[in-house]
C-alpha cells in the first residue's frame, strides 16, 4: 500500500509539473504559428490519447518521468510546402528562442502563483527560537544563546527555520562574518562571528546543526495518542490518553525516554505503571521485533504520542492581502531559485557533495510525505520543485532548453544557424552528460534505502 501511494504521490506531483512545463512551450507556439503535432505527458507507450481540431494529438504516456511537446520540424523529415511556415524550424530566432523559454518560465509563474496562494490563505510557523548551542560551533562562536529567537539572517527577515536553513545553507563553504538578528526577553540586538568555511555533511547536509544549532521545542509527555488496533499496546490493554510514569519500576521522564525503553526490549515483558483517570495501574506489555534497514533489531507497541500544543508566543500565523502577497510570492521564487543556484554552485566547486543529487525515488517519497502531511506542505513542495525544474532547464546544456536558446542565439548573432557537425556533437555532449547525471541520482536514491 505504501509503494503503492508514493508511485501515486510521484505520478501526481511530475503530471502538474510537466504539464505546467510543456504547455508553456506548447502555449508560445500555436502563439507563433507553430504547429504542434504531439502534446504528451510522459513517455513511451500513450495510455490514452486524443485529438483536437488543430490535428494536435494529446497523449498521457505510460512512463511518468517528463513529456514533451512535438512539432512539426524540417530537421525530422520532409515538410510539406504548404505547411512550411508553420514548421518550428522557419520560424526566426527570436520565436524559437521565447518557445524554448516559455517551459522554464512556465514553472516560475507557478511557484509565484502557488506562493501567492499561500501567503493569502496564511500560514502558521513556529518561532525560529534556539533551543541548545553546541560547543564550539560557529553558532557558539556567533554569540547565539539558548532562548534567543533568530529574526533575520545577514539582513534577510526570516519567520521560520525553514527560512533560516535556506540562508545558512547560502553559507556553507564560505568565510568571512555571519550576522544575525536577535531577540531574547523582549530586548532586540544582533550578534555575529565567523564562518571560517564550514562545510556540510557529504551525506544528509543538516545546516541548523552543522551550525550548531538544536531548535527549541517543548516538552514531550510520556502520554499516548493513538493505539494501533493489531497493535502489542492495544493487546495489552493500553489506551489513547494513558501517561507512562515507568517502565520497570524505572521513572519515565518524557517519550523519547519511553520510546528507548520499548527500542531496547524487543519480545521482552515490560512492566509499564500508567496513569488513566487519576488511577495508577500496571500493565505488562511485550513489544514486538522489527527488523531496520541496517539489520538492528527493535521493539515496538503499536502506539503513537499524544499530540503536543506549541505555546501560543512561539506561533507566527504569516498572511498577506492579495496585493501585498505579490512581492512575496516573488520573493519567495527569487529565494527557491537562488538556492537551487547557490547549490548547483556548491556541488560543482565542493562545498555540498554530489551524494545530494536526488533522483525520482527520493522525489517520490519526498512527495508522498508532503501529500501526506497537508495543503501546505504539498504546495511548498510543488512550487519548490518547479523552481528547481525551471532553473535546471535553463542551464546551458545541450538537449535542455538553455542549450537550445544558446544556439539560437548564436544564429541570431551569426545570422546562421550552427553547423550540423557542431550541433550533434553538442547534442551527444548533452545527453552523456544528462545521462551521467541520471544514473548517479538514481544510484543516490538507491543508496538512500
Amino acid at each position: 500500500m505504501q509503494i503503492i501511494q508514493t508511485v501515486l504521490a510521484l505520478a501526481l506531483t511530475l503530471g502538474i509539473l510537466v504539464t505546467l512545463h510543456e504547455y508553456g512551450h506548447f502555449w508560445v507556439a500555436r502563439r507563433f504559428g507553430v504547429k504542434v503535432l504531439r502534446f504528451s505527458v510522459g513517455f513511451g507507450k500513450p495510455l490514452f490519447s486524443w485529438y483536437d481540431r488543430h490535428g494536435t494529438e494529446y497523449a498521457v504516456a505510460a512512463i511518468p518521468l517528463g513529456g514533451y511537446v512535438k512539432m512539426l520540424d524540417e530537421r525530422e523529415g520532409p515538410v510539406p510546402e504548404e505547411l512550411r511556415d508553420q514548421a518550428f524550424t522557419s520560424k526566426p530566432p527570436s520565436q524559437r528562442i521565447a518557445i524554448a523559454a516559455a517551459g522554464p518560465i512556465a514553472n516560475f509563474l507557478f511557484a509565484i502563483l502557488a506562493y501567492w496562494v499561500l501567503s493569502v490563505v496564511g500560514v502558521t510557523t513556529v518561532a525560529p527560537v534556539v533551543g541548545e548551542v553546541a560547543q564550539g560551533s560557529v553558532a557558539e562562536r556567533a554569540g547565539l544563546e539558548s532562548g534567543m529567537e533568530i529574526h533575520a539572517v545577514d539582513g534577510h527577515r526570516v519567520t521560520s527555520w525553514r527560512d533560516v536553513n535556506m540562508r545558512l545553507l547560502e553559507r556553507a563553504g564560505e568565510y568571512g562574518q555571519v550576522s544575525l538578528e536577535i531577540s531574547r526577553d523582549g530586548s532586540r540586538g544582533t550578534v555575529a562571528g565567523p564562518l571560517d568555511g564550514w562545510r556540510l555533511s557529504d551525506d544528509t547536509p543538516n545546516p541548523l546543526a552543522e551550525f550548531g544549532i538544536s531548535p527549541w521545542r517543548p516538552d514531550v509527555p510520556a502520554v499516548l495518542g493513538e493505539v494501533t488496533a493489531d497493535g502489542r499496546a492495544n493487546a495489552a490493554g493500553l489506551q489513547g490518553g494513558d501517561r507512562i510514569l515507568a517502565v520497570d519500576g524505572e521513572p519515565v521522564p518524557d517519550w523519547f525516554a519511553l520510546v528507548e525503553h520499548i527500542r531496547n526490549a524487543p519480545e521482552q515483558t515490560l512492566e509499564l505503571t500508567i496513569e488513566r483517570s487519576g488511577d495508577e495501574l500496571n500493565v505488562p506489555v511485550t513489544p514486538a521485533s522489527r527488523t531496520l534497514e541496517d539489520g538492528q533489531v527493535v521493539g515496538f507497541v503499536g502506539a503513537g504520542v499524544s499530540a503536543v500544543n506549541w505555546p501560543d508566543e512561539l506561533l507566527r500565523e504569516v498572511r498577506y492581502g492579495p496585493l501585498a502577497a505579490i512581492p512575496n510570492a516573488v520573493n519567495e521564487t527569487w529565494a527557491d531559485t537562488r538556492l537551487t543556484l547557490v547549490a548547483i554552485k556548491k556541488m560543482v566547486t565542493g562545498l555540498l557533495s554530489p551524494t545530494n543529487l536526488s533522483g525520482p525515488i527520493t522525489i517520490a517519497r519526498v512527495a508522498e510525505a508532503s501529500v501526506s502531511s497537508g495543503f501546505e506542505d504539498f504546495v511548498r513542495f510543488l512550487a519548490y520543485l518547479s523552481v528547481s525544474l525551471g532553473v535546471l532547464n535553463l542551464l546551458p546544456v545541450p538537449v535542455l532548453d538553455g542549450g537550445h536558446i544558446v544556439y539560437y542565439t548564436i544564429e541570431a548573432i551569426r545570422r546562421k544557424p550552427l553547423s550540423e557537425q557542431a550541433q550533434a556533437f553538442g547534442l551527444r555532449i548533452g545527453m552523456a552528460l544528462i545521462l551521467t547525471l541520471m544514473v548517479f541520482a538514481l544510484y543516490n536514491d538507491l543508496m538512500r534505502l
